[in-house]
C-alpha cells in the first residue's frame, strides 16, 4: 500500500511538473486540462458550464434573483476577496440564514483580457472564494454552488479599464 502510494504521489508530481501553466492571452493561465472544476463532472443543463459543490435541483427550484445584493468585484487577474467587498458577502449570507430554503448559484466573471480558458478558470476560482467567505460565515456548503462563464456575460460592453473593471466580478443567483 505504501509503495502504491509513493508512486501515485510520484505520478502527479510529474504531470504538475509537465504540464505547469502556460501563458494564454494577456494574463496568462492554465491549460484547459488543467481545469479542477471540471472534475466534479456536474455540469449546468443549459449552457454545460462546470459547477462545483453539491448539486441541487434547479428544476424544481424558482429563480428570486440576487435579492438586491450588488456584485463583488474583483481586481486585475485575481481570485483574492477584496476586504471592501466583504460586506456584500455579509448581506449574502444573511439572506440565506433567513430563509433555510433558498440556495445559491455563485456565479464568476471575467473581463474580456486572456484566453476563453483561463478565464473559465479564474470565473471558477472568483466563485469558489466567495462560496468559502459564504461557508466561514456560516452557510451550509450545500446550499451553494459555484458556475464560471469567464468573459461569456459582460455586465458592460466596450473595452478599457473602466468597463473591465465592472466586468471582473462575482455575482449572487438566489433559488427557492
Amino acid at each position: 500500500m505504501k509503495k502504491t502510494t509513493s508512486i501515485t504521489i510520484l505520478a502527479l508530481a510529474a504531470v504538475v511538473a509537465f504540464t505547469g501553466c502556460s501563458k494564454k492571452g494577456a494574463k496568462g493561465g492554465p491549460d484547459a486540462g488543467d481545469d479542477i472544476f471540471a472534475l466534479s463532472g456536474i455540469t449546468d443543463a443549459e449552457t454545460g458550464i462546470p459547477l462545483a459543490g453539491t448539486p441541487f435541483d434547479q428544476q424544481n427550484r424558482t429563480a428570486i434573483g440576487n435579492s438586491g445584493i450588488a456584485p463583488v468585484y474583483f481586481g486585475y487577474d485575481s481570485s483574492m476577496l477584496p476586504p471592501a467587498e466583504l460586506a456584500k458577502v455579509q448581506q449574502a449570507a444573511d439572506f440565506m440564514a433567513n430563509d433555510a430554503g433558498v440556495v445559491l448559484i455563485v456565479e464568476g466573471h471575467c473581463d474580456e483580457r486572456g484566453s476563453n480558458e483561463y478565464n473559465l478558470s479564474l470565473g471558477e476560482q472568483r466563485a469558489l472564494s466567495l462560496r468559502e467567505a459564504l461557508v466561514n460565515l456560516g452557510v451550509a456548503a450545500d446550499r451553494i454552488q459555484s458556475r464560471s462563464f469567464g468573459e461569456e456575460k459582460p455586465a458592460v460592453l466596450g473595452t478599457g479599464e473602466a468597463v473591465w473593471a465592472q466586468n471582473r466580478r462575482g455575482e449572487f443567483a438566489f433559488y427557492k
